[in-house]
C-alpha cells in the first residue's frame, strides 16, 4: 500500500503535526506500507478563484503544485491529511487544497482510496476539525478509517504521551488493515451513496456548462 500524507502547516516537518503524523505513519510502515509526505506552503497551493475550468476541462489553469499533488494522490492508494487547529478549523493551507478539490469532489475521484485525518493543538477542541477532515475525504469518494488528535497538554518537552503515540500507530496500522481487507464501514458507504446520488444529479442537471465532469460521469462511473 501506497500511502500520500498531506502536511499543512506552516511549520513544516518541524512541528509538532508533523510529529504526530509520523507516529501514524511508522504504524502504516510496521504493516510494510511505503509512505510518503507532502507539505503544503503558503504558496503552494494558491486559494480557488472559482472560474469553473476545472469542471469544464478537468484541471486548474493555476500555475501552483497543485495537479502534480492531485497526481501523486491519484496513484497511491491511501491519503492521510495534517493539520494543526487554526481557530476551530484546519489551516490555511489545507484550506485551500480542499477548496481547489472541488473538482474531484464532484466526480469523487479518489473513490476506492482509503484515509485518515490527524490534527494538533495548542488548547483542544481537535474532534470536530478531524471529523471534517475525514468528511473531506468521504464525499471525494476515500474511506476515512478515523483519525487521531492531541494538544499540548499531551507533550512533554516535545514528546507526545505514550498515549497518544499508541493511538496515533494504532491508526495507521488500521489505515493499512482496511485497505487490504476493502471493508467499508456502514455508516461511511451510506453517505458516500447519497453524496454520490446528489453529485450525478449536479453534473447531470449541469452537464452543457461541466463537460468534463458529464464525460467523466458517463466514461469511467458508467452513468
Amino acid at each position: 500500500m501506497r500511502i500520500i500524507s498531506v502536511l499543512a502547516s506552516p511549520h513544516g516537518l518541524k512541528g509538532n503535526t508533523a510529529v504526530l503524523l509520523r507516529h501514524v505513519l511508522d504504524g502504516a510502515k510496521a504493516e510494510d506500507a511505503q509512505t510518503e509526505i507532502i507539505v503544503l506552503k503558503g504558496d503552494t497551493v494558491l486559494s480557488c478563484r472559482a472560474c469553473d475550468t476545472c469542471h469544464k476541462k478537468g484541471r486548474c489553469v493555476q500555475k501552483d503544485d497543485f495537479e502534480s499533488m492531485k497526481e501523486t494522490i491519484m496513484a497511491a492508494d491511501g491519503l492521510v491529511l495534517a493539520s494543526p487547529n487554526y481557530i476551530f478549523n484546519v489551516s490555511a493551507q489545507l484550506k485551500a487544497f480542499m477548496d481547489r478539490c472541488c473538482g474531484a469532489i464532484h466526480c469523487m475521484e479518489f473513490w476506492g482510496k482509503y484515509g485518515a485525518s490527524v490534527v494538533t493543538s495548542g488548547g483542544g477542541d481537535e474532534k470536530a476539525i478531524v471529523d471534517y477532515m475525514n468528511h473531506f475525504l468521504t464525499i471525494s469518494g476515500a474511506v476515512p478509517v478515523g483519525g487521531v488528535w492531541a494538544s499540548m497538554a499531551d507533550m512533554s518537552e516535545g514528546v507526545f504521551s505514550e498515549n497518544v503515540q499508541k493511538d496515533a500507530h494504532s491508526l495507521g496500522s488500521r489505515l493499512v488493515k482496511a485497505f487490504r481487507s476493502g471493508e467499508v464501514p456502514v455508516d461511511v458507504d451510506l453517505v458516500r451513496k447519497k453524496f454520490r446520488e446528489r453529485m450525478r444529479g449536479l453534473v447531470d442537471y449541469r452537464k452543457e456548462e461541466w463537460p468534463y465532469e458529464y464525460a467523466y460521469w458517463k466514461e469511467k462511473l458508467g452513468e
